[in-house]
């Protein structure tokens, strides 16, 4: 389905939002084009207090600084008022159940519950009790939100996503199985290149091959050929990585010798925090034809699109 034949109606009947397999492309382009829409706004500095007076809660199992950051200048910018909620091992060790805070927090009045770091099996139990949207913005299997800011990114940048070939090379976790499932749904061509050691999940292939079919391989030239975009994802974030693993990894690195298989007017992309000389060179990520900026930029309105779209 070509994105721009669709007429937006700037609504969708979910209620939360824990991964991308849950959505249809036609409900993936709403939410584009919402967040088309409220970045208009933002550029031409328009009245955007959507949520007016609502209290967005932050559950953070991991740290964050991009999520965060966008997450908590957004729900201000939509005229929302942000509360952190305080996460701690201890208190799960103690007792503390994820059912119990979510039906309190309900109770609240509370408009929505973000979680990041947060299983998808907890997050199904969080969705049986609550009465307000749930929001997976990261998880260990999982990335919708930064999936919807690439797959917009790309759509500003090209024109369009239907037909463009998409290379994920590198380290198959879970930014490459939302990515891999987002852009298939799409209509995008999809290669992804990865060392064995470190392919993706074998539940997140098959989900994806619902969608369509794409190309797996361990060889990283066969996938970025003809590609009109080459994501990768850092190699140690929230874990450290060994001398070995990173020797598995170096033909996977974008460099420069990399990119060049790609078409002449290719992008590249990351999503952030990047080790320069580790997954990517310096000269590809700060050259001209990197997005990491405009992505980052995107994670913003993504954030307040997903807010907008989900808060009743």
């Amino acid at each position: 389905m070509d994105i721009n034949r669709y007429s937006p109606s700037y609504g969708i009947n979910h209620k939360h939002m824990l991964g991308l397999a849950d959505y249809s492309a036609e409900e993936i382009f709403e939410i584009l084009y919402a967040i088309k829409s409220i970045k208009g706004k933002f550029a031409a500095h328009e009245d955007t207090r959507i949520i007016q007076g609502v209290t967005v809660a932050l559950l953070f199992g991991d740290t964050s600084m991009r999520t965060r950051s966008a997450l908590e200048i957004g729900i201000r910018q939509l005229g929302g008022v942000c509360v952190n909620l305080p996460y701690s091992e201890k208190d799960m060790q103690a007792g503390e159940n994820f059912k119990d805070i979510v039906s309190v927090i309900c109770r609240f009045g509370v408009g929505a519950l973000v979680t990041r770091g947060i299983d998808r099996k907890t997050l199904n139990e969080y969705c049986a009790v609550s009465q307000i949207p749930v929001i997976n913005s990261t998880n260990h299997n999982e990335v919708p939100m930064q999936t919807l800011c690439d797959l917009f990114t790309v759509w500003e940048k090209k024109g369009k996503l239907e037909g463009l070939k998409i290379a994920y090379v590198g380290k198959g976790g879970s930014n490459a199985a939302s990515l891999v499932t987002g852009a298939i749904k799409c209509g995008m061509e999809v290669a992804v290149a990865t060392p064995k050691k470190f392919a993706l999940r074998e539940d997140a292939v098959n989900d994806a091959l619902q969608y369509g079919n794409f190309l797996i391989t361990e060889n990283p030239v066969e996938a970025v050929k003809g590609a009109d975009i080459i994501y990768t994802d850092g190699y140690s974030y929230h874990s450290s990585i060994s001398e070995n693993d990173l020797e598995i990894l170096k033909p996977y690195q974008v460099n420069a010798s990399l990119f060049s298989l790609a078409n002449h007017s290719a992008y590249f992309m990351h999503s952030l925090p990047a080790t320069r000389g580790a997954e990517v060179t310096a000269d590809v990520i700060d050259g001209k034809n990197s997005l990491v900026l405009e992505q980052g930029e995107n994670k913003l309105h993504t954030v307040k699109a997903v807010l907008a779209m989900l808060i009743k």
